[in-house]
């Protein structure tokens, strides 16, 4: 158990040392995510870390679903 711990902190000290150095404008949470998802890949870690995320879709208003006896507001 006090090695798990040891070694979940030593990797999160490690992730903040290399955002600090990349200057990298993401969290730590979203560094983890991205390092847990592309850890096997032969990708250069510069290049994963400084892709920008795809923009998140606005939701159509007009393509809300509609329940019955509840207006839409228009």
């Amino acid at each position: 158990m006090r090695v798990q711990v040891w070694t979940a902190i030593t990797v999160y000290l490690l992730v903040a040392i290399l955002k600090k150095w990349l200057r990298l404008p993401a969290s730590l949470y979203t560094i983890l995510q991205i390092l847990s998802l592309t850890l096997f890949e032969k990708t250069p870690i510069l290049q994963v870390l400084s892709q920008q995320p795809p923009p998140t879709p606005i939701p159509d208003p007009d393509n809300q679903p509609c329940l019955p006896g509840f207006s839409t507001g228009q």
